[in-house]
C-alpha cells in the first residue's frame, strides 16, 4: 500500500461513525438521557404498538421512524398549520433539519416558510446543539433501519 491508500483508509475509518446508524452523527446513549426532557410530550411507539421510549405522552407526535418522514404527517396528530405547510413545501426530517428545528421550533418555521406569523405547537427548545444531535442519534437508533 502506498501512503495515499493508507491515508484514504484512515480517513474512511474516521468518517464511518458519521455515516453509521441511519445518518446520525451523535451519541445515541447521550440522546437517550436527553430524551427524558422530550418524553413529557413525545413518545416513540413502533408499528406493532410497542412503546420504545417515553411514557405514552400525546401532546407531541410519535417520533418513531422520523428519518426521511415529511414534517407534519403523523396520522391522527393535530399539527399546527405551519408545520403541515412546511411538510407540504418539502420539509423532510434529517439530522440537519431536526437539529435546527428543536433548537428554535417557531424561529425555524418562520425562516423555512419565510413567514413571520408561522408558529409551531412545540414551545420547548433544546438549548445545546450537541444535545439535539444526540437526540437525533437516539431517535434514529429506535427506527427499523438502524
Amino acid at each position: 500500500m502506498n501512503k495515499f491508500s493508507i491515508a484514504l483508509a484512515g480517513a474512511c475509518l474516521m468518517a464511518a461513525p458519521a455515516f453509521a446508524g441511519g445518518h446520525a452523527t451523535g451519541d445515541a446513549a447521550a440522546g437517550e438521557e436527553a430524551f427524558s426532557q422530550c418524553q413529557t410530550c413525545h413518545v416513540v411507539v413502533n408499528d406493532e404498538g410497542e412503546t420504545l421510549a417515553g411514557r405514552n405522552a400525546r401532546t407531541g407526535p410519535n417520533l418513531y421512524n422520523l428519518f426521511g418522514r415529511a414534517a407534519g404527517t403523523v396520522e391522527g396528530f393535530r399539527y399546527s398549520p405551519s408545520i403541515v405547510e412546511a411538510g407540504e413545501a418539502g420539509l423532510v426530517w434529517d439530522e440537519e433539519q431536526f437539529v435546527a428545528y428543536v433548537q428554535d421550533p417557531t424561529g425555524y418555521l418562520r425562516e423555512y416558510l419565510d413567514n413571520n406569523r408561522a408558529r409551531g405547537k412545540m414551545s420547548y427548545k433544546v438549548r445545546e446543539e450537541a444535545d439535539a444531535v444526540n437526540l437525533w442519534a437516539y431517535l434514529v437508533s429506535l427506527s427499523p433501519e438502524s
